[in-house]
Parts: C-alpha cells; structure tokens; sequence
C-alpha cells in the first residue's frame, strides 16, 4: 500500500505567512497535492475556495466550527444546554466542507471546566455524535473523533484512546471514525504496534509528528517514525496521514524525509 501525505496548513508554512489561504499554494509549490488545516471560519467560503482551485490540491480534513477560541472554547459537543448551537455549528461546518469537496470532519470534543465535574458530559456528548453521525451519513461525510493528550491541552474532554474507540464502537456508524494522531498516542498511553493494529479498523485519518516536542517525524524524539510507517504500509492503510508538526526549519526544506523514506507526495 503506497502511503499519502498530506500538509497540515495550521502548523506547516506558518512561517511564511499568518494568512491560512496563502499557504495553499506555498503547499502546492513544495509538492503537496492535499492538504488539511483547522479552522477556516474567518474567511469567507469563496475565498477558501478560490485560493484551494488557485493551488490545485484536495482538501481532506476540516475541524468543526469550534464555538468561542477566543474564550477558551475548543468545541461545543459536550456542552449542556447547548445542542441547538452545536448542531449549527455542524450546519455551518458543513457548508465549508461541502464548497471545498472535503469529507472528512474532525468533530473537537470541547474543554471541561476545571474543578467541576459535569456528570452529563458523557451523555450530550454521545446524543451529539449520534446526531452528527447520523446527517453526515446523509451528505456522505465522515465524522472524526481524536484522543488529546491534556499535556497539550489541558482539560479537553476526549483525552482517553479507550473512551474515543468505546464511543466508535457503541454509535457504530460508518460515519463517524477516530483520528488518531500518533503523536497524542505516544503521549497518553504509548504502546504504538499494539494500539495501532487494535484501532486501525475504526481510523478514518491519521495525523503524525515526533513527540514529545511536536517537530518533523523524522527529528530525534520518542518514535521511530520509519518503523511506523512500514507498519502502516504492511497494514494496509490507504487514508492520508496528515503532517501535523511544527518545523523547527523552512516548511518546505522540512519534508525530505519523505523522498529520503522512499515515499512521494
């Protein structure tokens, strides 16, 4: 199985530019022909649009609408009381995924509120994923639940791998899978080989980055990213693994490994 990659614009290309729709074509032009970003909801639709055709490259994941970044909020799906705004946040969402022909939609759970415990969580979670599994099966997308690590986000609510494949598991929908980035993987529980052929038949997308500093796979750090990645090949794997990592040099100079791998873009 020939693996594909595809650049992260919310980390990679950032040191040329703070705008995210410039670094479609600064993607385009160090080879990429996908790519994925967080969040795209200040600019307008056509904007995106034009600046994705301009660069010529698919789009393969979005981040739901977020709710409030700037007050803190990472997510609306665990949010009690607020269900109507989550599903218009996936209203809103999915306009953006449908104008740039993506599928994929990472659906963040949301923070808790430190100190207190909300014993309704686990349930308006689960009801919202039901529902978002349910209209995305409608319009042939594919929702995304990902495992974070609370060393890097502290108090986000899906920090568990065991929880997120429970949740999988018991919605049992087509329509809604785990992202599983690697590198949140090493964090919370480690044990890769295992962990990653007991996942790999609930994974919609995977993303990669060394741990535990978040640089280029191949960087000094924790995890043998040549190994990884024979093993996803010899498993089979044919999604896209987004680089999700922050370069510690010029985007564009930070991505020879892949050649160097025997890999391509």
């Amino acid at each position: 199985m020939v693996l594909k990659f595809c650049a992260n614009l919310s980390f990679m290309f950032t040191e040329k530019t703070d705008n995210l729709l410039e670094r479609y074509q600064l993607a385009s032009q160090a080879g990429f022909k996908a790519v994925e970003f967080m969040f795209p909801y200040k600019y307008n639709i056509d904007d995106v649009v034009k600046a994705k055709l301009a660069a010529n490259v698919d789009q393969i994941l979005i981040n739901a609408y977020p709710g409030n970044v700037e007050g803190g909020e990472l997510g609306l799906a665990i949010m009690s009381g607020r269900q109507n705004e989550f599903r218009e946040s996936l209203e809103k969402t999915m306009e953006y995924a449908s104008a740039l022909n993506c599928n994929k939609i990472h659906i963040m759970a949301g923070k808790k509120f430190s100190g207190i415990v909300d014993t309704a969580m686990d349930d308006v979670y689960k009801d919202n994923l039901e529902y978002a599994a349910k209209v995305f099966k409608e319009k042939g997308l594919i929702g995304l639940i990902e495992p974070i690590s609370d060393i890097v986000i502290p108090n986000y609510f899906m920090n568990s791998v065991s929880k997120a494949l429970q949740l999988v598991k018991e919605i049992n929908s087509d329509s809604l899978k785990l992202q599983l980035d690697i590198f949140h993987l090493q964090l919370i529980e480690g044990n890769l080989t295992n962990r990653i052929k007991e996942l790999l038949p609930y994974i919609g997308h995977i993303q990669i980055s060394q741990a535990p500093h978040r640089d280029s796979p191949d960087s000094e750090g924790e995890i043998n990213y040549r190994y990884i990645l024979k093993l996803l090949e010899d498993l089979g794997y044919d999604g896209f693994i987004g680089l999700e990592y922050k370069p510690t040099k010029a985007s564009a100079d930070s991505i020879g490994w892949i050649k160097e791998w025997g890999y391509s873009l």
